[in-house]
C-alpha cells in the first residue's frame, strides 16, 4: 500500500496559482481605491465658493437681519451666527462648522449706502478670487 503523506506537485501548483490571482486582485482594487482617494483630496474653487455663497446668502436673505460687528476677518450677526476666516487652516467657519477649505484669503467688509446695509467678501480659493456684494433686508 502506497502512504499518501504530505502534498504533491500538482497541489502545490494549483495553491500557487490560485494565491498569485487572489493577490493580484487585491492589488488592483487597492490601486483604485488609493487613486479614488487622491482625486477626492482635489479642492474644486468654485464647489468651495458656491458652498459659502449658500449658506452665506441663506443667512443674509432673513427678514430683519443685522450685522452686530465684523473686522476683515469676521462677521457677527444679530442672530448670534459669525463667519470666521481662519488663515492657519485656510478654513472659513460658520460659528464652529467649517464650511469651506483651501481659502488663501477672505475678507469681509460693511457699509451702509443710500441707506442699504451692505457686505462685501472678496476671496481667493485656490487662485482664484472672487467678489461678491451682498444687501441685507
Amino acid at each position: 500500500m502506497k502512504s499518501e503523506k504530505g502534498v504533491t506537485l500538482i497541489s502545490l501548483t494549483i495553491y500557487i496559482i490560485v494565491m498569485s490571482i487572489v493577490v493580484g486582485i487585491i492589488a488592483v482594487i487597492s490601486g483604485i481605491f488609493f487613486k479614488n482617494i487622491n482625486d477626492l483630496e482635489e479642492t474644486n474653487p468654485l464647489e468651495e465658493y458656491t458652498n459659502f455663497n449658500t449658506y452665506f446668502s441663506n443667512e443674509v436673505n432673513k427678514e430683519g437681519i443685522k450685522v452686530l460687528k465684523y473686522d476683515s476677518d469676521y462677521i457677527i450677526f444679530d442672530n448670534g451666527v459669525q463667519y470666521t476666516f481662519i488663515q492657519e487652516n485656510k478654513g472659513i467657519y460658520m460659528n464652529k462648522v467649517k464650511i469651506c477649505k483651501d481659502v488663501e484669503e477672505c475678507t469681509f467688509n460693511y457699509r451702509i449706502e443710500n441707506e442699504k446695509s451692505i457686505i462685501d467678501v472678496s476671496m481667493v480659493i485656490k487662485g482664484r478670487t472672487t467678489k461678491t456684494s451682498y444687501t441685507l433686508k
